[in-house]
């Protein structure tokens, strides 16, 4: 069987501010439990993002600090890897748009759209604030939302009802900068030419027939509803410059944001494997036998299922001998809500991720966010919910699982794994159940279907307690030491089985308990029951997820 190749591209956050637990639980946590699974079964992952440079928030950050916006990024993308480092979020690359090659990148992209007839130059109006004189990006524009009466609705999108705007749909429009009535002002720019890929688009979406419903239902309506051509320049002085050949629309004009950021996958994969011994090695994730997934919230859901396969299908169509594969998925996760409220760091709702390593171990918040992941639903969620994950859970059915187990073991066999007797009904079906269950969990994974997973992994340690419990080896040790060995070597197996479906989820306590058991790492081709060979040393276990307690304050 060839190996397969998993594009995980996952998306980039503002280089601004350190992430919240909405954006964990929505679109960082997800990719890295489905790459670790995929490199566990031995397929050929590369995971890439990267910090946006040129986002709106950027430009603003720096007004508000006097400085320029690239000092912005320079100060927050080190502390987002080490973000990452302690969350366990293992990328194969975490760079920024502010690279030469995202704008080399970003430059092929444009010129092959630009071939393919898809990029022209029109006339537009755009919003201009009278008192600081200078034309307003969408982001820069805040109003009323048209569709749902949203009063802090931006120019480009509404967070409450997700609807994809314009700054002129806006009722009663500020400008975010001075709180002036925005003018609207004549000024030209390149603009994609969505209508014109949509026919191509629509054909391709109708093949979408596993996607989440809620994305696909969607990018199908929105597309049915007309698509409109789309700027992709702006009036701006911070940002991925025009291509020279093409800069011919007047001075301060730069690409837009929302038009260069998705096209860091492309350029991420490029500068990985620049740094690899083979220059091309990026195309194995950017070709049609190649699988692509896009871990995005939902409000990303325009940007990944209809902007973004336009480019691709438009630059493809440019030259017939690209390939470039479009999405095979886009697991747009729901918004985690606190209290009702979405999760948003400019308006202070929610709590940023790292603050909960105040409390929690990053295993015992991976493990207990994994459990309300926003799947098809909004999760509100509270730090109560998240303790009673890890402490009736993870620490019960799991930890303590480990703990019971090893501990008799080391007792009453000489620290080591004992020589078991021959099995019976009771002992085979165990080992059948785990192994079931790591099949199921697989499946799940593949489907992006991570709460069901989590809930395989779970079920795994739980029917491992139900046979110990049947079995009661603490009582058959004095009469029937063969039995009492045989019982903890099959719970044993159950417990290294529990090493690899756990592994997606808490890869650092499984690292630890893999070491007790003489296991080593989970390897490629692992995704199944290891043997925890009899006469193997087990060091002395600790606990691997001590309680918590929520400070009533």
């Amino acid at each position: 069987m060839s190996t397969r190749h998993i594009l995980v591209a996952v998306a980039w956050p503002y280089a601004k501010a350190l992430q919240h637990l909405g954006h964990f639980a929505g679109a960082y946590l997800p990719p890295d439990i489905f790459a670790r699974y995929h490199r566990i079964a031995g397929n050929a992952v590369l995971m890439v993002s990267g910090a946006d440079a040129h986002g709106t928030p950027i430009t603003v950050a720096a007004d508000e600090d006097g400085v320029e916006p690239s000092s912005i990024v320079e100060h927050f993308h080190p502390l987002m890897l080490d973000q990452w480092e302690q969350l366990g979020i293992d990328f194969d690359l975490f760079t920024t748009t502010m690279t030469d090659n995202h704008r080399e990148v970003t430059w092929e992209l444009f010129r092959g759209l630009h071939d393919a007839g898809l990029v022209v130059s029109e006339v537009t109006d755009q919003y201009f604030d009278p008192e600081k004189q200078r034309f307003l990006p969408d982001r820069y524009v805040e109003g009323t939302c048209p569709v749902c009466g949203y009063p802090d609705a931006r120019g480009d999108q509404c967070d409450n009802c997700t609807s994809t705007l314009d700054p002129t749909d806006l009722i009663d429009p500020r400008s975010t900068l001075s709180g002036a009535t925005p003018e609207l002002r004549q000024t030209e720019h390149w603009f994609i030419d969505l209508p014109g890929i949509a026919d191509e688009l629509a054909e391709w979406l109708e093949g979408r027939e596993d996607w989440r419903p809620h994305v696909i239902n969607w990018a199908r309506g929105f597309v049915r509803s007309g698509l409109q051509r789309r700027a992709i320049t702006r009036d701006l002085t911070w940002g991925v410059p025009i291509p020279p050949e093409y800069d011919t629309l007047g001075e301060g004009k730069r690409i837009y944001v929302w038009f260069e950021a998705v096209i860091g996958y492309l350029s991420a994969a490029r500068e990985w494997a620049a740094g690899t011994d083979d220059p091309e090695a990026w195309r194995r994730w950017w070709n049609d036998d190649a699988e692509s997934y896009y871990f995005v919230g939902k409000d990303n859901i325009p940007f990944h299922a209809v902007f973004w396969p336009s480019y691709l299908l438009g630059y493809n169509r440019a030259d017939r001998d690209r390939d470039l594969n479009l999405p095979t998925d886009v697991p747009a996760n729901q918004y985690v809500t606190f209290k009702g409220e979405k999760a948003s760091t400019s308006r202070g709702v929610g709590t940023l991720v790292l603050d909960y390593l105040d409390t929690f171990s990053a295993d015992q918040l991976r493990f207990a966010v994994a459990r309300h992941l926003p799947e098809l639903n909004d999760a509100d969620i509270t730090e109560e919910d998240l303790v009673k994950v890890a402490n009736d859970e993870l620490a019960n059915d799991w930890g303590n699982l480990v703990n019971r187990v090893l501990t008799m073991t080391r007792k009453h066999f000489d620290e080591s794994v004992p020589e078991p007797a021959d099995l019976d009904d009771v002992d085979r079906a165990l080992l059948a159940e785990v192994e079931a269950r790591l099949a199921a969990e697989a499946a799940a994974i593949e489907a992006v279907e991570l709460r069901s997973a989590v809930q395989e992994a779970l079920g795994l340690a739980r029917a491992a307690n139900a046979y110990l419990n049947a079995r009661e080896p603490w009582r058959t040790r004095k009469d029937d030491p063969v039995r009492t060995g045989t019982t903890l070597w099959v719970a044993l197996q159950a417990i290294g089985a529990g090493t690899v479906a756990f592994a997606p989820f808490t890869p650092f306590s499984v690292d630890v308990l893999r070491g007790w058991l003489g296991l080593g790492p989970v390897v490629e081709g692992g995704w199944q029951r290891p043997e925890v060979v009899a006469g193997t040393p087990i060091s002395e276990p600790e606990v691997l997820f001590p309680k918590l307690e929520v400070d009533p304050a």
